[in-house]
């Protein structure tokens, strides 16, 4: 059953120009039944959203700024997502924002049940990040043409540019959740892998490493080692992954 989710965008704090991507990216996690952004529509700097609204059926939420230095926007959404809360229409939340005076909204709503999937810019502050269930940068979802799932590196999803390394701390992540997961043999099945990375580190993507997918992330990291097999009807390949055993040192 597909989940509904409350899109509920900072029009404010989130530029204009991936709106389309950022939809696209949305509807893999739910269904957008609601779908609202809020900004004073009278100033010139939301002038980029007002064709991009119509094209993606989203309603603007017009909110004055009645006061010099509060956000009144912020506190539109935020009494906006109660309502929807209360509402009971919706199953979860996509809050649009690298604000992040939205960390207790977002930990609001997840005490209520409800998925809470946070997009903003790399610039985001932590706190809000690890308040959602799953948090996505809006910088990874402009995509290159994709490439055959053979070439090498698999599936570049991100512009170079745009590509974070993958530090020593990422591998202890995953190597972590590996061996949370894993067997007596030591290995893991990699679905449960990546679902234990997320809950552990909301921002964790592998498009943030310039890869499509986890598995082709994982392929490329020497510390680890992937095994395919076949499921008990023989219909689907599963994938296994270890982490590869140090060779020992000769005296």
């Amino acid at each position: 059953m597909d989940i509904k989710l409350a899109v509920l965008i900072d029009g404010d704090n989130i530029p204009s120009a991936h709106v389309k991507e950022m939809m696209e990216e949305i509807a893999k996690y739910g269904n957008p039944t609601i779908k609202r952004i809020y900004g004073d529509w009278t100033k010139p700097n939301l002038t980029r959203w007002k064709n991009l609204l119509l094209e993606n059926a989203i309603t603007p939420i017009q909110q004055y700024g009645y006061t010099t230095g509060k956000n009144a926007t912020d506190s539109a959404m935020i009494i906006d997502a109660m309502d929807i809360l209360y509402s009971e229409k919706v199953d979860g939340f996509c809050l649009v924002s690298s604000d992040s005076d939205f960390t207790r909204l977002a930990t609001r709503l997840r005490e209520a049940g409800m998925k809470v999937i946070g997009i903003g810019e790399k610039k985001t502050p932590e706190p809000f990040i690890v308040a959602c269930d799953k948090f996505i940068y809006i910088e990874i979802l402009k995509t290159e043409p994709e490439e055959n799932e053979s070439a090498t590196p698999s599936s570049r999803a991100t512009p170079k540019n745009n590509v974070d390394k993958i530090t020593p701390k990422v591998i202890r992540l995953i190597s972590g959740s590996i061996s949370d997961l894993a067997d007596d043999d030591g290995w893991a099945f990699l679905g449960d892998v990546g679902n234990l990375i997320q809950k552990k580190q909301p921002n964790f993507d592998s498009r943030n490493y310039g890869f499509q997918k986890l598995t082709p992330l994982i392929k490329s990291i020497k510390n680890f080692e992937i095994e395919q097999r076949e499921n008990t009807k023989g219909q689907l390949k599963l994938i296994y992954v270890k982490i590869k055993e140090k060779p020992k040192s000769r005296r």
